[in-house]
């Protein structure tokens, strides 16, 4: 396949930056009233607002082109049909299976997999609602209140993102814990607060070998055991994972198995039974519901054309950006407190999923591909980065996301956070010349001098990109809604730079090294080459450890 960058449409488009890379928005946003009409789209009570955006209608039948000439309709009906797009691992990308509410059959090598799917959902509601009513419970008879999921990477990230983002819908009376880091202190906090009667410890790995996780997941055990005895194991401790025989010699009763399957990949294991934490604290209805939430994105994704299809015209503006205006960077600012936790979701999704240098071909690119994610939630960070996001010499879109209703109306705080996040979206798009910022000095009083001084400290560039994201509420629905965006921006864009999204192995040198130098720290290795810098912190740690 030719290289995107050397396709006509890819040609036009760079051809088209050259005449509209000085073009200011606020211009065109002055030209025509209608402009926020014409660009935004709606989904449900989601509605995403792409006005602020250095583009005309022409870069958009641009973009659009390149899309289709990337082969992007037909890639998106590929994924659904369970073709085994990952080709790297010969896998089928089904997370959309796990949440495909009319049942219809969804074939891998084909068998429909959808019963399977059905059964460890059925399974998920049967435990869930046994451990919220006190029928399951712990070794001393006690109901189980404290949930704590031993995973890393996808198997922590989405489901603590979940839970944070619908903690006004925990059970009363249950807390939830996250173990995920090596670092002993992540197991150490929690287990400080936890009491052993009383909790409910979730392993989750796929191959029951993942280091990080069962190093974890031993701790924790040897605590219980400690507290408990040994058969205590059986009745505190489930797992989410295809390795009954490992699991099993853990010591857990394979009855409290949940499987996943090969074709969901990490990143998108929330919606399997990776997701247990999510059901034990909100309830298997506010699991389905975020299921529900992330089906209503897929059908849209999938029936929808290319000019009204949320996620394909996200991928499309960071493509712009990304390749046409260099900006390799871009940041989530969610203005919803229990949303702190998707720009780190979000983190993971884009960069493990593009940030890839060979593409399907088997050929370095010679073009951008994943760009940066960082965020955090609103106003908290107008206080940190947005100093550089509005006067910085680099430019950084960002999306913003915020609830009409909050799930905590107390005096006029919604308001207010509503207001910022409008301001912001106007600040970065209008900016304030300087001779605005002179006129407002003068009014305040200030003299020529000072004008002089202060003008160009007080002027804005603006001409910043951003889009907004307005829902009506965080609710599951809607949390489904978001993931499932985003999910599908990034496998969008990963067509276009033609690209494997759902490979991850950049992220394997480093632990087949790790494995390497850990015997070396407990003196039982030698003979084992490193570059000097290696050697040398290796030496100098086993001096200081002693």
């Amino acid at each position: 396949m030719m290289m995107v960058n050397k396709t006509k449409a890819w040609k036009k488009l760079a051809e088209h930056y050259k005449h509209i890379k000085n073009v200011e928005m606020r211009d065109l946003f002055d030209a025509d009233d209608n402009r926020a009409a014409k660009f935004t789209l709606k989904l449900d009570n989601l509605i995403f607002d792409y006005s602020k955006n250095r583009i005309t209608e022409r870069t958009i039948k641009h973009l659009l082109r390149l899309a289709q000439d990337t082969g992007v309709p037909e890639k998106i009906q590929a994924m659904f049909r369970g073709d085994k797009i990952n080709f790297t691992e010969n896998r089928a990308v089904l997370h959309t299976a796990l949440r495909n509410r009319i049942n219809t059959p969804v074939l891998v090598d084909g068998k429909n997999v959808m019963p399977e799917i059905n059964a460890v959902l059925a399974k998920m509601k049967k435990f869930s609602e046994a451990v919220r009513l006190g029928k399951f419970t712990g070794h001393t008879g006690k109901k189980l209140t404290n949930i704590v999921n031993i995973g890393i990477g996808g198997s922590d990230l989405g489901p603590v993102m979940a839970v944070e983002a619908l903690r006004k819908y925990w059970a009363k009376g249950m807390n939830c814990y996250f173990i995920s880091n090596i670092d002993g202190t992540a197991c150490a906090e929690v287990l400080n607060k936890i009491d052993p009667e009383t909790t409910l410890f979730i392993v989750s790995s796929k191959t029951f070998t993942t280091i990080e996780t069962l190093t974890n997941a031993r701790t924790c055990r040897k605590w219980l055991v400690d507290a408990l005895g040994e058969p205590a194991v059986a009745k505190h401790f489930i797992a989410i994972s295809t390795n009954k025989k490992e699991v099993e010699k853990f010591g857990i009763n394979p009855e409290n198995m949940f499987e996943f399957w090969d074709f969901v990949g990490g990143r998108y294991s929330m919606w399997s039974a990776i997701g247990m934490s999510i059901a034990l604290v909100t309830g298997m209805n506010n699991f389905e519901k975020m299921l529900d939430g992330a089906f209503s994105v897929d059908k849209h994704f999938r029936e929808t054309d290319l000019e009204h299809n949320i996620p394909v015209m996200m991928a499309l503006l960071g493509i712009w950006y990304n390749n046409f205006f260099n900006i390799k960077r871009y940041a989530v600012i969610p203005y919803d407190q229990y949303l702190q936790y998707f720009p780190a979701y979000l983190q993971q999704l884009d960069m493990e999923s593009n940030g890839k240098f060979v593409d399907a071909d088997g050929k370095v690119v010679t073009y951008s591909t994943g760009p940066v994610l960082f965020g955090g939630a609103g106003t908290n960070v107008q206080h940190s980065f947005f100093q550089l996001i509005h006067q910085g010499t680099d430019i950084v879109p960002c999306d913003f996301i915020i609830p009409a209703i909050s799930h905590n109306e107390i005096g006029n705080h919604h308001e207010i956070l509503i207001a910022n996040v409008l301001a912001q979206g106007e600040a970065l798009m209008r900016g304030k010349t300087e001779k605005e910022a002179a006129a407002e000095l003068a009014k305040a009083g200030k003299s020529k001098d000072e004008i002089k001084l202060l003008k160009r400290y007080k002027s804005f560039t603006g001409n910043r990109p951003s889009n907004t994201f307005l829902v009506k509420k965080v609710d599951a629905y809607t949390l489904g809604q978001l993931v499932a965006l985003y999910e599908h921006k990034v496998f969008v864009q990963g067509i276009i730079w033609n690209i494997n999204s759902y490979d991850q192995m950049g992220v394997e040198l480093g632990k087949q090294l790790a494995l390497n130098i850990l015997p070396e720290l407990s003196n039982n290795a030698t003979g084992i080459r490193h570059d000097c810098s290696t050697s040398q912190l290796i030496e100098t740690i086993k001096k200081m450890r002693k």
